[in-house]
This record gives C-alpha cells, sequence and structure tokens, in this order.
C-alpha cells in the first residue's frame, strides 16, 4: 500500500468513498454529503492523501489540516494539526488503511513541528476509536461538539512532543 497526495483524476472516486463510508455509519445528510464530496475544496485549503493498492485503486483516503488558519480546522490551537474525513472504501476495511492514513498525518504533523493532533469521529464509529486508542490518541470530552442536532462528534487528541519519532 502507498501513501500519496490525490490526483485531479481521482477526486470523483474519492468523494464517492467517502459518501459511501459515512452513509455506512449515519453520518451524511443533505448539508453534509456536498462537503464530503467536495474533493477539490479540501485540497485547496488542506492536504488530502489516498492509499492505494499495487494496482493503483484507491483504499481511502484522508485530510489532513496543517493549521487553524485552514477552512477545514475544527480546532483553535496554534500549534495543533488535524485529520478529517478519513474514510475506507468498505471492501478494504480491516485491513490497516485507516491506520496507515492515520499514521501518514501524524509522520506530517510531528515534521512539521506541531504540538498535538486533534480529531473529531461519530459515537458510532467504535473502530475507529479503537484505532485511534491503539495508536495512543486519548479521548477529549473537552473537544466534543454538536456540528448539527442529533449528531454528536467526539474529540480525540494525541500529545506530540517535538523531533519525536514514530
Amino acid at each position: 500500500m502507498e501513501i500519496r497526495p490525490v490526483l485531479d483524476e481521482e477526486h470523483t472516486e474519492l468523494a464517492d468513498i467517502t459518501v459511501a463510508a459515512y452513509l455506512g455509519l449515519g453520518h451524511v445528510d443533505d448539508e453534509y454529503e456536498p462537503e464530503l464530496r467536495d474533493v477539490a475544496g479540501r485540497v485547496a485549503g488542506a492536504h488530502v492523501m489516498v492509499a492505494v493498492d499495487d494496482g493503483g485503486r484507491i483504499l481511502g483516503g484522508v485530510t489532513y489540516v496543517p493549521d487553524r488558519a485552514s477552512p477545514y480546522a475544527e480546532f483553535d490551537a496554534e500549534h495543533a494539526a488535524g485529520i478529517r474525513m478519513l474514510a475506507v472504501r468498505p471492501d478494504a476495511q480491516g485491513r490497516g488503511v485507516g491506520e496507515a492514513l492515520t499514521a501518514e498525518c501524524l509522520d506530517r504533523a510531528r515534521s512539521e513541528g506541531r504540538r498535538e493532533l486533534i480529531l473529531h469521529s461519530g459515537t458510532t464509529m467504535t473502530a475507529a476509536h479503537r484505532m485511534y486508542e491503539k495508536l495512543g490518541f486519548e479521548r477529549d470530552p473537552n473537544l466534543d461538539w454538536w456540528p448539527t442536532p442529533g449528531i454528536e462528534l467526539l474529540g480525540y487528541r494525541m500529545h506530540l512532543e517535538p523531533g519525536q519519532a514514530e
């Protein structure tokens, strides 16, 4: 598996994968679906990466938010980076794709000197919660928020030390 920036011609495929993954968990409504599909917008305001198999098939993707100035930031901390819209195609789940994409975000945050990596996850995304905790993220209820009525997002944070190696 290779992790690399999404190519322009892959935007539609990644949008479909992202919407399908979030639909499967009940986290898509008419307001959020256009945001999930807007890969080009995410590329313009953050870093979008994909995991591809040996044949070049997209297995999943993630949006790495480098700082609070990004329009995709869900945090205010000056020293933080974030993860948004992590999605793995259903037939590739359970193969370490999400973990590899998350590790890439951790590596980027460390290389950029960020002091923490922040993400939010829906309450029903229990497999993702286990993965985040396995990687060293900690639940932070102070980061929890409700973007729309009935949708609660759980906050996770990982503190990073300067020069810390993976």
